[in-house]
């Protein structure tokens, strides 16, 4: 599927919704760039909003770079980043990014996106997560289907259109059983074709 049509598709959704974009492992490069040009150019660089993509598998800095060649405005999107310590990526931070120590830290991922939503202020406001697999390895099932319920369920409250990003894979189903329980929407892009 093509990032406008994805685009379209997420533009459609109602202010609140919550939905799992699965990526098929086999094409999980071409799928997330047309993700993630979906949901920070088509979607994110609209009048009036804002984007802030909790990054916990690929760091700050390599997503903000995919940004920059789409041409996002820089204060139209925010960075918490939760893998660049772990990964010793951290020499050069960005300046609209805030950094916390490990994919374990859920409360400090929680409580970041929050000051960035309150800190933006926008009308029409995305949170991107990527990805529940990475967050999957880090933490147990418990704290993570709990730190699941509480920000999504704030962020729909909030009207917060929500991306969690989530890889098919065999051993992944008790992701995916966690995941139907406080999302809104799947979107298969393996279903979905090129």
């Amino acid at each position: 599927m093509a990032p406008a049509e994805i685009g379209d598709r997420l533009r459609a959704l109602p202010p609140g919704t919550a939905v799992t974009l699965k990526l098929d492992p086999r094409e999980y490069a071409d799928q997330y760039f047309s993700v993630l040009t979906a949901a920070l150019r088509d979607v994110g660089s609209g009048a009036n909003t804002h984007t802030i993509y909790v990054a916990v598998t690929s760091p700050a800095a390599f997503v903000w770079s995919l940004a920059q060649a789409l041409d996002v405005p820089a204060d139209r999107v925010s960075f918490v980043d939760a893998i660049s310590h772990l990964m010793m990526h951290y020499e050069n931070p960005l300046p609209n990014a805030t950094y916390v120590e490990s994919p374990r830290a859920l409360e400090s991922i929680m409580l970041r996106v929050e000051y960035l939503l309150r800190r933006t202020r926008s009308p029409r406001s995305t949170v991107i997560v990527d990805s529940v697999n990475s967050l999957a390895i880090h933490n147990p099932p418990e704290l993570l289907s709990e730190f699941l319920h509480i920000l999504l369920n704030n962020l729909k409250s909030r009207q917060v259109l929500t991306l969690v990003l989530e890889t098919t894979e065999e051993q992944a189903a008790s992701v995916e059983q966690l995941l139907n329980l406080v999302v809104d929407e799947t979107i298969d892009m393996a279903r979905l074709g090129p």
